[in-house]
C-alpha cells in the first residue's frame, strides 16, 4: 500500500500573553485551506493534534489546555485603514471541532509582531526604532485592535523587562487597544448588554436563581458572584478542575446564560460553541497565594475574578475576558463594578489564579445605552519557533 508523504507549511509558533498558538500567513496555507470550510478545519485540527481521546495532543503542536490549543491566520487587510486581517481558531482538544466564534485577546498581542516580521505591514509605516502602530482587523468579531509594537534596529523587540503574571520570564511590552469592544454576536443584536439589563436574574436548574451580568465586550461573558455558587474568588485551578460536579455546574450556567444572551436558540447548541460565551465569577478583594507561590494582598487588587475557558478554570485570564472585566468594571451597577467597590472608574486591577492584571476602559452612557470606545491593556509576545509544520495530507486536499 502506497503512503503519501506529509506536506509542510510555513508556520511560526508564538506566545502571546498567557497563551501559545501556531501562526500562519493565509497565502502559505494549501489552496483548499485558504477559504473557510472543512479542509481548513481538518488542517488546523491535524496541526494541533486533535481530536485526541487521550486529551494530551501528543501528535500535534497543541499543549492540551485551552491556552495552548490555538491557531491564527494572518493576511494583508482587505479593510480600509487596516494593516492586517486576523482570524483566530480555538481548536477543541477532544473533539473534531474548531470554534471560530470569538477572538483570543492574549494572542492578539502576537499579531502585530508576527505581521511585521512576516512582511505583511507596509515598511513605510514601521520605524527603525520606537513603536510601530499595527492596525488589526479582528475578523472573527469584526472589530479593530491597535497594537503598539516596540522596534529596535529595524526588528521587532521581543526582550525587555515587562512582567506579566502567568508568564515566567519578562519580555517587551506590547500595548493593545481594543476599539469599540462590544462584541456583535449573532442573535445579540450588537448590544453590549443583550438582555437590556446590567444585572439579570438567571434561572439555572439545580442552582436556583443567580444574579448575573451578561455582557458582549471583548468576548461574550457571563459574570456571577462567587459566593452565590459556594466559592470565595481565591480558588486556583485544582480546586475546580478536579471537581467534575463543579465543571458540570459551570457548563449548565454557561448554557442557560448563552440562551438568555441570544447566542444559542436551544440548550443543546452549546456543545458546538465551546469558545463562547465565557463564565466568570467575581468577589471582593481578599488575600491569597497565586499558583506561582506569589502572595497577592487584598490591598493590591480592586476585585477577584476567576474565569472558565473550554470547560476548565483558566490558569490566568483570557485577554478577551479581561476586556469584558474592564468594560463591566467601568459601568456602575454591574456585578463586576460592585465587586470592585462601585462608582465610576476608568481602570481596574483584578486578581486571577496567576496573580494580577490591570485593564482600562472608557465607558459612557447616552440615552440609556452604554458604549465603550476602547479597552486598553498590556501583554507581551515572542517567537518560540519558526519554520514549517508538517501534517499528513488526508482530508486537506
Amino acid at each position: 500500500m502506497a503512503h503519501s508523504p506529509q506536506i509542510k507549511i510555513p508556520a511560526t509558533y508564538m506566545r502571546g500573553g498567557t497563551s501559545k498558538g501556531v501562526f500562519f500567513r493565509l497565502q502559505d496555507l494549501p489552496e483548499s485551506a485558504q477559504v473557510p470550510g472543512a479542509a481548513r478545519d481538518a488542517l488546523l485540527l491535524r496541526v494541533i493534534g486533535s481530536p485526541d481521546p487521550y486529551g494530551k495532543q501528543i501528535d500535534g503542536m497543541g499543549g492540551a489546555t485551552s491556552s495552548t490549543s490555538k491557531t491564527v491566520i494572518i493576511a494583508r487587510s482587505s479593510k480600509p485603514d487596516h494593516d492586517v486581517d486576523y482570524l483566530f481558531g480555538q481548536v477543541s482538544i477532544d473533539q473534531a471541532f474548531v470554534d471560530w466564534s470569538g477572538n483570543c485577546g492574549n494572542l492578539s498581542a502576537a499579531v502585530g509582531p508576527f505581521a511585521i516580521s512576516a512582511g505583511l505591514v507596509d515598511p513605510s509605516r514601521i520605524p527603525r526604532d520606537g513603536v510601530a502602530i499595527v492596525r488589526i482587523w479582528q475578523a472573527n468579531i469584526g472589530k479593530t485592535i491597535i497594537g503598539h509594537v516596540p522596534m529596535t534596529d529595524g526588528a521587532v523587540q521581543e526582550t525587555g523587562d515587562f512582567e506579566l503574571d502567568g508568564v515566567t520570564f519578562p519580555a517587551a511590552e506590547v500595548q493593545l487597544e481594543f476599539m469599540d469592544p462590544a462584541a456583535e454576536e449573532e442573535g445579540g443584536g450588537g448590544a453590549m448588554f443583550p438582555t437590556g439589563n446590567l444585572v439579570d436574574d438567571l434561572d439555572v436548574p439545580g442552582l436556583g436563581t443567580l444574579k448575573a451580568t451578561m455582557i458582549n465586550a471583548g468576548i461574550p461573558t457571563i459574570f456571577i458572584e462567587a459566593e452565590a455558587i459556594g466559592y470565595k474568588g481565591t480558588e486556583l485551578q485544582d480546586a475546580i478542575n478536579s471537581d467534575e460536579k463543579a465543571l458540570a455546574m459551570f457548563e449548565t450556567i454557561r448554557a442557560h446564560g448563552a440562551l438568555r444572551m441570544g447566542l444559542i436558540q436551544q440548550l443543546d447548541e452549546i456543545a458546538t460553541r465551546q469558545h463562547t460565551p465565557k463564565v466568570a465569577f467575581v468577589a471582593k478583594p481578599a488575600d491569597y497565594v497565586a499558583s506561582s507561590g506569589k502572595r497577592v494582598a487584598a490591598g493590591d487588587v480592586d476585585l477577584l475574578v476567576r474565569a472558565m475557558s473550554m470547560g476548565k478554570l483558566h490558569h490566568a485570564m483570557m485577554g478577551t475576558a479581561a476586556v469584558a472585566i474592564g468594560t463591566a468594571a467601568a459601568i456602575s451597577g454591574t456585578l463586576v463594578n460592585l465587586a470592585a467597590g462601585g462608582g465610576e472608574r476608568e481602570a481596574v486591577r483584578f486578581g486571577h489564579p496567576s496573580g494580577a492584571l490591570r485593564v482600562g476602559a472608557e465607558a459612557r452612557e447616552s440615552g440609556g445605552e452604554w458604549t465603550v470606545t476602547k479597552a486598553i491593556m498590556s501583554r507581551s509576545a515572542r517567537v518560540l519557533m519558526e519554520g514549517w509544520v508538517r501534517v499528513p495530507r488526508v482530508g486537506i486536499d
